[in-house]
């Protein structure tokens, strides 16, 4: 039988701090403070370039904003990002985007997008969701005349919004049709 002498007992505690802090559990971290920041300077972005978001805006009833989404792909292809959501402009929540694809690709590209929540039902299926997915139903407000995002009739009644924006890279054509958005502790 083995017995624990305090040395033994004192670097066990240590080695499992050192384990359990590697982890990045979110506890005493400032991730949430970092995603904020990204996410005011993101929507300050958006709607000094697209002043027709600050309708959106308004008419919304909850906003997620994906400050940066880095995706790459070469024949397999993925991209990932942080992001938050905001009600009344107040952060309730915070989301990662992933999204993995497969076919013809070669490249790679940042973005930033929101996502307008246009009604209740969609927000509140949205927060409920344990991950929920970008599909083809997603309707997106372009950017049509190189400065301004405008909504048509269709676009302005959808359920969800995505305005797609910031683009760089050499991947044609953002899209974020089969993301999936996960609930977060940053």
């Amino acid at each position: 039988m083995k017995t624990f002498t305090r040395r033994s007992f004192i670097a066990s505690a240590g080695a499992t701090t050192a384990l359990t802090a590697a982890c990045g559990n979110g506890v005493g971290s400032n991730g949430g403070a970092a995603i904020d920041a990204r996410v005011n300077s993101t929507r300050d972005y958006l709607f000094r370039n697209y002043p027709g978001t600050v309708d959106l805006a308004n008419k919304a009833q909850g906003i997620l904003y994906m400050p940066l989404i880095t995706e790459a792909g070469f024949g397999f292809g993925g991209a990932f990002g942080k992001g938050a959501l905001r009600i009344n402009d107040v952060t309730v929540d915070y989301y990662s985007a992933t999204k993995a694809s497969f076919g013809l690709q070669i490249g790679a590209q940042q973005y930033a997008h929101a996502l307008f929540f246009m009604t209740p039902e969609a927000l509140s299926g949205f927060r409920r969701s344990s991950g929920w997915a970008a599909g083809a139903d997603l309707k997106y407000a372009v950017n049509d005349k190189g400065d301004s995002v405008e909504a048509d009739t269709t676009t302005a009644l959808a359920p969800v919004i995505a305005v797609v924006f910031g683009q760089a890279g050499l991947i044609v054509g953002a899209t974020i049709e089969g993301t999936k958005y996960t609930r977060i502790i940053p």
